[in-house]
Formats: C-alpha cells, sequence, structure tokens
C-alpha cells in the first residue's frame, strides 16, 4: 500500500485497529466504528493466528457502512483471504524457522490472492518476546525474538528487507505482557528503510509515544481499544500531535 511509504517518507505517523473476528461484539464493535468519526483511525487490520469464526466479510461489511478506512487483511492462513479488504499483509515469519510459515502457505495462498484483486503487501513478519507464550509462537512452532537482543532484531529485519519484503511487522503478540522495547524499534530503523508496523503491548498514550518516538511508523492496538474507551482518544491523539510536531518542524 503506497499511503504506508508516503507516510514514512514524509514523517508521519499512523494507527490501525486490529479485529480479530471471534472477539468482535457487534454493539461494542458499532460503538468503536462510530467513535472514529471523533478519534481517527488510519486502518482496520482484521484477522488473527487463530480464527474459528470465519466472519471476515461480515466484519468488513459493517466497517464499510460506518466508515472509509482502509481494511487490510492480517491472516493466520490461507482460509482468511476475503477479496472485499483492500489489502492483505502477506505475512512471512521471518523470526522463527518454520517453512510453512516462510513460504508453505503462501504457495497454497498463491493462487488465491491473484484473483482476489488484493493489494498484496510483502511484510517480514517478527515475533518478539513479551513475557508470555502467543497464539502465534505456539501455532507456529517457533520461538519469539529475545526481548532484550535488538541486535537480532535488526539483522532479521534487514534479511528481510534484503529479499524484497516491503514491510516489518515487529509484534509482541495479543495479551502481551510488555510491548516491543524501544531499543529493539530504534535498531530495526536504523538496519532498514522499509515502513515498521509495531504491535501488542501498545496500552497506553504514553506507550505508544515512545513507539513512534522510536523509530515505528503505524502502531497497532488490538481489541482491546473497545473494552478501554480511554485507550481510542489517547492513541489518536498521540498520533495527530506527533503529526503536528512533524509538519511544523
Amino acid at each position: 500500500m503506497t499511503i504506508l511509504r508516503d507516510y514514512k517518507l514524509s514523517g508521519r505517523k499512523a494507527f490501525a485497529v486490529l479485529l480479530d473476528p471471534d472477539k468482535v461484539e457487534q454493539d461494542a464493535f458499532s460503538t468503536l466504528l462510530n467513535r472514529t468519526a471523533d478519534y481517527p483511525v488510519d486502518f482496520f487490520l482484521v484477522g488473527g493466528s487463530l480464527v474459528t469464526d470465519y466472519s471476515h466479510k461480515e466484519v468488513i461489511a459493517t466497517i464499510r457502512r460506518h466508515a472509509n478506512t482502509p481494511v487490510i487483511l492480517f491472516p493466520g492462513n490461507p482460509l482468511h483471504i476475503e477479496p472485499s479488504a483492500d489489502a492483505i499483509l502477506l505475512l512471512s515469519l521471518i523470526s522463527g524457522r518454520n517453512p510453512d510459515f516462510l513460504i508453505g502457505q503462501h504457495v497454497i495462498a498463491a493462487p488465491l490472492l491473484k484473483k482476489s484483486g488484493l493489494e498484496i503487501l510483502p511484510t517480514g513478519y517478527m515475533v518478539v518476546d513479551s513475557g508470555t507464550q502467543t497464539t502465534v509462537s505456539y501455532i507456529s512452532g517457533t520461538m519469539p525474538l529475545p526481548y532484550d537482543k535488538p541486535d537480532v532484531a535488526a539483522c532479521t529485519a534487514l534479511a528481510g528487507e534484503m529479499l524484497g519484503l516491503q514491510l516489518m511487522y515487529l509484534d509482541a503478540g495479543s495479551g502481551a505482557r510488555k510491548p516491543v522495547s524501544t531499543a529493539m524499534i530504534a535498531a530495526v530503523r536504523k538496519a532498514v528503510n522499509v515502513p515498521i508496523i509495531v504491535g501488542g503491548g501498545i496500552t497506553s498514550g504514553e506507550k505508544a509515544y515512545e513507539a513512534l518516538k522510536a523509530g515505528a511508523d503505524l502502531i497497532v492496538v488490538g481489541n482491546g481499544v473497545e473494552q478501554d474507551p480511554d485507550l481510542l482518544p489517547q492513541l489518536a491523539t498521540v498520533v495527530r500531535e506527533f503529526n503536528q510536531s512533524v509538519v511544523q518542524a
């Protein structure tokens, strides 16, 4: 999605809400979508590592009724491909060594994606230790990157960029006890030129600001924004003020 590259080139930051179809509660979801009129969200990500209720199409249709915000798929497997979205993060799990999530699932998905009309966003997906085992590490059978090894993350991202991946996604995972460290974000930012997405454990405006300041281009928060009424305005305000400072500079 060229808009992500445009954000990075301009120095502006972006904010996305990740919606797990299994965890979307219709009343809270509608309230969240209505609130984005006052507290804008740049993107909605739809998906997850383990989805048992394949309601992607319904979730996307609800978003379309309330907002013009672009929708990007965050797939766990080829069954999560839904053509009514705008784009898909084609995730290669470069932090792990399971060939199925490096390339295997992609071979199965490729002909479906070719027909879908979705914009394909080749993404280096890097799972980072957050103090608890995440669904993605369990499902993929891979170990996360050590929390305190920013150099390992930087070299991993650099290799991904050299292989042609267009985005890097550092993810502490759903229910993270701590977010990706600012030292790791900064190390990856120094190593690569592509946009960096950071998610997991961003539970306050302060944590969002620290991630953006360290070099994240897009921050991602999960369904927690539905449970915490204060989080959406906090994050939207942080991103807006960050971008205003860029314009004024």
